[in-house]
């Protein structure tokens, strides 16, 4: 499977979970099993839109795209200039 066939299976597994649409995918990697891939959704919409809530999200995939598991690795305002871990 290609990077690209990854991110995007992983984003409409993700969403079909979680609720949750994805805003970007922030990063992707390749792992022994599979793929790893980090996907930024919008959990809290606020206003002012830079209060908004998102969260990240690893997504674990097998060789065949199929989500083995998620999990949320961090939550942040869409306004905060300092990542957090």
């Amino acid at each position: 499977m290609k990077a690209t066939e990854a991110a995007a299976r992983a984003v409409e597994q993700l969403a079909m979970l979680s609720g949750r649409v994805a805003e970007a995918v922030t990063g992707l990697e390749k792992t022994d099993d599979g793929w790893r891939v980090r996907v930024e959704v919008l959990e809290l919409e606020r206003i002012p839109h830079s209060t908004d809530v998102l969260a990240e999200y690893a997504v674990d995939l097998d060789e065949e795209g199929d989500l083995t598991s998620y999990r949320r690795v961090r939550r942040y305002t869409r306004g905060s200039s300092k990542e957090e871990d």
